[in-house]
């Protein structure tokens, strides 16, 4: 044997189960097709949030949580409807997990040195259905660090397995063939991919130079999702969601290509869900990017307009933060849009301050580096945007502005193929809305939900603007941002036990054979159904990943 355990990929759900097992004294051999830059995988460049139950930040800032909450919330999201089938495991998995976030969780990440910021954040607020989608109350923990810190303890902990001889590092390592012999996983066979020397998140060569065979008694398959290909986002685009994009911004490097899905189907290994996944609608290009397609997604506060191509509001439940999956379906299913990949924010230079934020460890160097001096001056304390936002407005190929609303529109026009917006009939639909700001009470919804918003400590005070006017001159200037879709998640993959034991055809465990994180839908094959609540896709790596590990120490 070459090692104890062969583990595939090497994110955060791969070193996470690495830890487990060379924490029991276990060898492990960790591959990747990528160099050691990218340790850590896409969990590096998140955004670091988190989702906790009836945490101390939550009660600090007056937030009541609980299990059952949070458990309504996840059915709802969920909307499991295949619990005979496809979801018997994934809905298991999803107690589990809540179960974990509501208790555990917590102290785990802190006893491994991750901290997170006083403030909690409200996302994903739903469909606006108390038995729907969506989170109730805010549960998005962003740690300081962002993703970049919830990783580096785990890829302290494999350099320290490597010193110590427990962990030997493969990268360039591309696994094209699981070998299993009379129902049991024996190894692996693959591809040496040349060296290559790009920088973290730069797509690297796929240069064959020679094949590789390792053995083990077990392994683990973390290798990911489908993000980074969109031929295979657009495979199972799901009919439910209308038709595919014909152009998206990606937001995964090219490495998260979902090989090992189908290389895994070969094996035997049971695939379920795989029309499920999750995609955002307000992606905007990287002005500075690292890898082709490079989007980036803005974390809107809930006071931004959302117009589709044509220039309407969006329809209910369609609001900033509420419901990413609700708005995707309308974008691609109303007729008359669904040829068009953008909508639009229609906002004032007072709300792009307080409540735009950009997702990704580099869009955030404060919380990444951990300066809470600094995070107080950009986000609590300092006027103007956050640098990384500003840097957006001025030099973003999807933001414009503008001092009236006929310039803005006339702007916002030169950015598609044919001027489709007309300035008259978006000045209505601001003014209709900018009329229900004279009380504190109103019958517009977002404008419900902004005073909503403000009775929440943590997002009066860093992210929701004051109730105003958008076409008061004193909030301005205007600012339009092109948003497209971009890609990110996959919902569905790998069917696994609670154990993380990959499930054959038959429903059986393959022998010594487990999947975690992305790949295996981040438990279970599925552990969102439908919908995530957000903070959930880092914490279904960690909690899959050590699953998976301490499961193949205890049978070693």
């Amino acid at each position: 044997m070459d090692a104890d355990v062969i583990v595939v990929g090497a994110g955060l759900a791969g070193l996470v189960a690495a830890h487990e097992l060379t924490s029991r004294g276990k060898r492990v051999a960790l591959l990747d097709q990528e160099n050691a830059a990218n340790l850590g995988g896409q969990a590096f460049w998140s955004f670091g949030g988190l989702f906790l139950v009836d945490s101390p930040e939550q009660r600090r800032l007056g937030v009541k949580d609980s299990l059952e909450l949070a458990w309504n919330d996840w059915q709802g999201s969920a909307g499991f409807d295949r619990l005979d089938d496809e979801d018997s495991w994934a809905a298991r998995w999803a107690r589990a997990y809540v179960e974990f976030a509501a208790g555990e969780k917590r102290s785990w990440l802190t006893g491994h040195g991750i901290s997170f910021l006083p403030t909690v954040g409200w996302a994903e607020r739903g469909d606006l259905r108390a038995d729907g989608h969506g989170n109730s109350v805010p549960r998005f923990h962003v740690a300081w660090g962002t993703g970049t810190g919830v990783v580096e303890p785990f890829v302290a902990s494999a350099q320290r397995a490597a010193a110590d001889g427990l962990l030997t590092f493969h990268h360039r390592h591309r696994v094209d063939e699981l070998l299993v012999a009379d129902g049991q996983a024996t190894g692996v066979r693959g591809t040496l991919l040349a060296q290559d020397d790009s920088a973290r998140g730069v797509a690297s060569n796929r240069d064959a130079v020679g094949e590789f065979e390792l053995n083990a008694q077990a392994v683990i398959v973390t290798s990911g999702g489908i993000g980074g290909n969109h031929d295979i986002v657009r495979r199972y685009w799901p009919e439910r969601m209308g038709t595919p994009p014909a152009s998206m911004v990606t937001g995964v490097p090219a490495h998260v290509d979902g090989r090992m899905l189908d290389i895994s189907a070969e094996a035997g290994v049971r695939l379920v869900n795989r029309d499920r996944m999750w995609h955002y609608t307000e992606g905007v290009q990287n002005w500075d990017p690292i890898w082709a397609g490079h989007g980036i997604r803005i974390l809107p506060g809930p006071s931004s307009m959302w117009f589709d191509a044509l220039g309407r509001r969006l329809p209910d439940p369609c609001l900033p933060g509420y419901d990413t999956l609700g708005t995707l379906r309308h974008l691609r299913t109303t007729a008359d849009i669904a040829r068009f990949d953008h909508s639009w924010f229609i906002l004032s230079q007072k709300i792009i301050e307080k409540e735009f934020a950009l997702s990704g460890s580099e869009q955030n160097p404060d919380i990444t580096s951990k300066d809470r001096r600094a995070f107080l001056r950009a986000r609590l304390l300092g006027k103007g945007a956050p640098a990384p936002v500003e840097a957006f407005k001025q030099h973003g190929a999807d933001f414009v502005v503008a001092d009236t609303l006929e310039e803005l529109v006339a702007r916002m026009n030169a950015l598609t193929d044919e001027p489709l917006l007309r300035a008259d009939a978006v000045r209505a639909q601001i003014e209709a809305r900018d009329l229900q700001i004279a009380n504190p009470y109103s019958k517009d919804s977002q404008v419900q939900g902004i005073r909503n918003s403000r009775r929440y400590l943590g997002d009066r005070i860093g992210r929701t603007a004051s109730p105003h006017r958008i076409l008061d001159p004193a909030a301005g200037p205007l600012i339009g941002v092109k948003l497209h879709i971009l890609t990110r998640k996959t919902l569905g993959g790998i069917q696994t036990d609670l154990q993380s034991r990959a499930l054959g055809a038959d429903g059986a465990p393959i022998g010594g054979l487990y999947a975690a994180g992305e790949v295996a839908g981040f438990g279970g094959g599925g552990v969102h159904g439908y919908n995530a609540l957000e903070g959930t896709f880092l914490g279904g790596c960690l909690f899959s990943g050590r699953a998976a590990g301490r499961d193949a120490a205890d049978r070693l």
